[in-house]
């Protein structure tokens, strides 16, 4: 598709892509490697297109869930194709599991500088970056996307990198200690085991001087990037009430930011759920 009068282009209303135009019109690295972990790597889809989008040139950045202990970049592919048929440079990255939410927080800011040191070779644009995550990997986006203008945050970010949105499907923005111990409590072996290797390094219930660290409401402010949530009513991982009171700070700027509650929903959204979030996450994008 020719894109034209770039200054009125709108994302919403850009076709779908078919399956066989994404394939002609991108081009995809896979397992480019930002450390020397094996799982510190990361699949990149540039398209021909993005620089034709001018100011929705995003770099979408998305990060899997998995509880910070399973699940693959792979797995959770169905979250960045809609971004792919609309043309968009896409980074679909992995982390690493099972050594606690610190480290994995650490490796989105480690892929960072890994495109801003390798910027010549992807010419992704990395000042209108979208962090998008589902679950764990949403925990990681918001943490990263909040705390960004935070000049007392542990894990700084190059000033080059710039956030122009965040996007956040079922991730913890609040009440981690409440998530630890239910993960620690539950029935099942591997959610006790995944309880526990959300702070390998502590013993028992992480004490809440460290804990809170890691919440990302506790990097909220009127200047960070807007913010788009959803999250399900039924969510048997991250009790919704956690969200309550980052719902009620994103709402004070309705403009800005936007929160879609499903009530009736658990903490996976249906694929019917998924097309209704993405005609409305475009919509977000227009507006950046």
């Amino acid at each position: 598709m020719a894109i034209q009068n770039s200054n009125s282009i709108k994302l919403s209303t850009i076709p779908d892509k078919s399956n066989e135009q994404i394939k002609s019109t991108y081009k995809v690295i896979k397992d480019v490697y930002y450390g020397s972990d094996k799982e510190q790597n990361m699949d990149v889809y540039l398209s021909e297109e993005a620089p034709k989008l001018a100011d929705k040139n995003f770099t979408i950045l998305f990060l899997h869930g998995g509880a910070f202990y399973l699940s693959d970049k792979a797995q959770e592919e169905k979250y960045i194709q809609p971004y792919l048929h609309k043309g968009l440079n896409v980074v679909n990255m992995n982390y690493r599991l099972k050594r606690g939410i610190p480290i994995a927080i650490e490796d989105l800011t480690n892929a960072l500088h890994y495109l801003e040191a390798n910027k010549a070779t992807y010419l992704l644009n990395l000042n209108k970056i979208i962090l998008v995550g589902f679950s764990a990997g949403a925990h990681i986006a918001s943490i990263v996307g909040l705390s960004a203008n935070n000049s007392d945050y542990f894990n700084q970010l190059n000033k080059e990198i710039k956030f122009s949105g965040i996007i956040n499907f079922s991730g913890l923005v609040d009440g981690l200690a409440v998530v630890e111990k239910g993960f620690m409590n539950h029935e099942l072996q591997l959610m006790k085991d995944i309880g526990n290797s959300l702070f390998p390094f502590t013993e028992g219930y992480t004490p809440n001087k460290i804990i809170t660290k890691y919440e990302p409401i506790i990097y909220f402010d009127k200047h960070d990037p807007p913010f788009f949530l959803w999250y399900g009513g039924k969510d048997d991982q991250i009790p919704p009430a956690t969200f309550e009171v980052f719902v009620k700070l994103l709402q004070e700027n309705k403009s800005k930011n936007e929160v879609i509650f499903s009530p009736e929903s658990n903490h996976f959204p249906t694929s019917a759920e998924r097309k209704y979030i993405y005609d409305r996450i475009f919509t977000f994008l227009d507006k950046l």
